[in-house]
């Protein structure tokens, strides 16, 4: 139960911060994306980077 609990947080993270559209991504793949948009990538282009 732990584990889907850190995914739903992760997913929360993700939408709060713009990266819409996140609930077919991997942890690994929510994770890249969270820390590029940290690092003041466009939502969307991590997004897009974090899934190829």
């Amino acid at each position: 139960m732990a584990d889907r609990e850190k995914l739903h947080d992760l997913r929360q993270q993700a939408h709060n911060a713009g990266i819409e559209g996140n609930s077919k991504m991997t942890e690994d793949q929510l994770r890249q994306a969270l820390r590029k948009v940290g690092k003041g990538a466009e939502p969307q282009l991590a997004k897009r980077e974090a899934k190829s």
